[in-house]
Parts: structure tokens; C-alpha cells; sequence
């Protein structure tokens, strides 16, 4: 039987001790800071980045891991007894990092290795990894493995609002001016995944009726049926997740079983600090 080892990044948003739980190698997004760079997750986390930028006014950049850290995660899931790896990267469309690990994969060519565009983000991505290392778990071969991550994903819905355009005028995305009137008029965006990016879908007045919007998009999505998986992600407002849980519950069949998760780095830098949002798998 083939032992399958799974493979990521942190763009992925998936909590170190879920990854542990499934034996999930996770490739680290960098950040850099002028000449400093870190590893997200590893090295920094939201709080700190966002300390950083408060302090300094000024947002880092953002790069895709080299094809030298997959060649080193696929390593390390075959010497640890796989005998194929499948890795499961961020959208193509937001990061070079599924060409990065399409490159160390020519460099291990003698090995069976996989490399997925998820077309995906956040724990929209996590979802589909998540489901792709259950199946393997349970023993399922290759092609079972990501046939049911492709048909999570398929499934997988992500709203989110968000409370500050601030950090969109800082990475040039809005204009000063346009944030600015946003912030008086109290204008709240509602993102989505749409086109493999986390995406302006609509832009509400008042955090009470962005937080009732996303409800309503959660709901419009599980179509009336129990919701199959959720989980809650944030950007330094583990609280406000938590509040918008309970909005959740109360207009929407979830399972008791969820997690609440940081954002990451690598994507939190391009949203702001403040986001909250629900990423739920509707029932098939």
C-alpha cells in the first residue's frame, strides 16, 4: 500500500497542532522587512507583524518559498517512509509558490510527487489539505486522495469582513483619499475567494450590518443543509471570531467540532489587521 505524504504552505492558515495531528509539512511564506527576512508562522505571527507595521507605518513584502524548502519537505516526507508526496499550494493567482514547488518537483523527478494549485486560500486551502490527509490516513490510494480534497474545495465557501481600508491604502490597493472617506462613512468591506484571490465582494456601512452580511452569505451558501466543516479566521481579533461564531450558531446548522485560526502573515499583510471571517464546507 503507498504511504502518502501531504505537503503545504502557511498560506494555508492551518493551526501547527492541526498539521501535527495529520503529519502536514508546512513550507513557511516569507516575509521581509527591508534586508530582514522571516519565516510566517515559524518566525513571526500576525501580532507581530502587525507591531511592526503599526510601529513603522510602513508594510514588508511578501515572497514565495524557494524551490530549495520543497525539495526539503519532500525529502523529508519520503524519508520518513512515503512513497508519494502530494502538495497542495496557495492560488497561482496571489503567489509564485505553486511554480516554486512545480520546480523542485523536476528536481526530484525519480520520486512520485504531485503539486496542486488549490486555486485557493486561507483554510479554504487547509479544508481541501485537511481532507486530502484524513484519506490518506485512512489508506485511500493517490487518486482517491485528491479527488476528495478537489471535492472539498469545490465546496468550500470563505466571508470575511473586514473593519479598515487603512491597510489597502498602505499597499497602494485603494487610494489615502477613498480609505479615508470609507473610514468616516464607516464603510466595511465583505470578501470573498473569487478568481483563486481574496476578493472585494461588497462593501457594507456599519460592522453590525458586514457581520449580518457574511451570516447571510454563509447561509445563502449551505443551501439549507447542515454545514459539513467550519472554522473561524482572524487577524489579531480572536474575540471578535468568537462573537461572530455565536452570530453563526444561531442562524445556521454547524457541527460542534470547529477551530479558530490566525490568518498568517503571508495573507494578513494584504488584508489589515481587525479581519474576521468563517470558511465553511457545504454539505454535498
Amino acid at each position: 500500500m503507498s504511504v502518502i505524504s501531504i505537503v503545504t504552505d502557511t498560506d494555508s492558515s492551518l493551526p501547527v497542532a492541526l498539521a501535527t495531528q495529520y503529519q502536514i509539512r508546512q513550507v513557511p511564506i516569507i516575509i521581509q522587512f527591508g534586508s530582514e527576512a522571516y519565516k510566517a508562522a515559524d518566525e513571526i505571527d500576525d501580532a507581530r507583524l502587525f507591531a511592526r507595521i503599526n510601529r513603522e507605518n510602513k508594510l514588508p513584502t511578501t515572497s514565495a518559498p524557494s524551490p530549495g524548502q520543497f525539495v526539503e519537505a519532500f525529502k523529508a516526507g519520503f524519508e520518513a517512509g512515503a512513497s508519494t508526496v502530494l502538495c497542495f499550494c496557495v492560488s497561482s493567482a496571489v503567489s509564485a509558490t505553486y511554480k516554486a514547488a512545480l520546480t523542485a518537483r523536476e528536481m526530484l523527478r525519480d520520486r512520485d510527487i504531485e503539486v496542486v494549485d488549490t486555486l485557493s486560500l486561507s483554510l479554504a486551502q487547509a479544508f481541501m489539505v485537511l481532507a486530502a490527509a484524513e484519506a490518506a490516513q485512512a489508506g485511500a490510494p493517490k487518486a482517491e486522495v485528491l479527488a476528495r480534497a478537489g471535492d472539498i474545495g469545490r465546496r468550500t465557501h470563505l466571508f470575511a469582513a473586514l473593519p479598515t481600508l487603512k491597510y489597502l491604502a498602505m499597499s497602494g490597493r485603494v487610494g489615502y483619499v477613498a480609505a479615508g472617506l470609507a473610514n468616516v462613512l464607516n464603510i466595511q468591506p465583505v470578501l470573498t475567494i473569487r478568481d483563486g484571490k481574496l476578493d472585494l465582494l461588497e462593501r457594507v456601512r456599519t460592522r453590525a450590518k458586514a457581520w449580518a452580511r457574511v451570516v447571510e452569505l454563509a447561509r445563502e451558501a449551505a443551501g439549507g443543509k447542515p454545514v459539513e466543516r467550519v472554522a473561524f479566521i482572524h487577524v489579531n481579533a480572536l474575540a471578535d471570531a468568537r462573537l461572530l461564531e455565536e452570530k453563526l450558531r444561531a442562524g445556521l446548522s454547524l457541527p460542534a467540532s470547529t477551530f479558530f485560526a490566525e490568518l498568517t502573515p503571508g495573507l494578513s499583510v494584504h488584508s489589515g489587521e481587525g479581519l474576521v471571517g468563517v470558511v465553511l464546507v457545504a454539505s454535498a
